[in-house]
């Protein structure tokens, strides 16, 4: 299995932090490294969006969280449901006041493996809903999308770990 997935859950400062610091505290030494960026469903996608363009929702990208796993055998499906807690899954392209293609609740995944787990924890949360074992979502359907893995475009510097150099939060 691939030790590389990317995380679409809105913006993805909140998405960092999540993961950085919150998985991390409760897996230590699970990610290798993880950084903030852009990454597209469309392998014709365009090359080297701008932070303003994806923003815009001019470039078809979705802002990620690209993790590196140390040991993706015992960690990827414990983050992928880690990832499904701290954002809602049943809102298409949405999170909170963030709305667009950008922002879209999504898992990029690198081979068959990760696809098939990804896909069983969907469908575990979806039952759950179902059965109205979970009232944290505002919608009755899962809407995260499961792509392939396309080209990542890293963030600029400043973007990276923004949450941690602010914690007063965003602009």
């Amino acid at each position: 299995m691939s030790s590389t997935v990317a995380l679409g859950a809105g913006c993805y400062w909140g998405t960092e932090k999540f993961v950085k610091k919150d998985f991390s505290n409760l897996f230590t030494n699970s990610i290798k490294k993880a950084s903030v960026g852009f990454m597209s469903p469309d392998k014709n996608h365009p090359k080297n969006p701008s932070y303003r363009q994806v923003c815009a929702g001019k470039s078809g990208h979705v802002e990620v969280l690209n993790v590196e796993l140390n040991n993706p055998a015992e960690h990827f499906e414990e983050l992928i449901k880690f990832f499904f807690m701290f954002h809602d899954p049943t809102t298409k392209d949405r999170q909170g006041n963030d709305a667009g293609t950008q922002y879209a609740s999504a898992v990029f995944v690198n081979d068959d493996e990760q696809r098939k787990i990804v896909n069983k924890v969907i469908k575990e949360l979806q039952d759950a809903v179902d059965g109205g074992k979970t009232s944290s979502y505002h919608g009755k359907k899962v809407a995260t999308d499961v792509h392939d893995a396309t080209e990542f475009y890293e963030a600029h510097e400043e973007h990276q770990e923004y949450l941690m150099k602010n914690p007063s939060g965003y602009w």
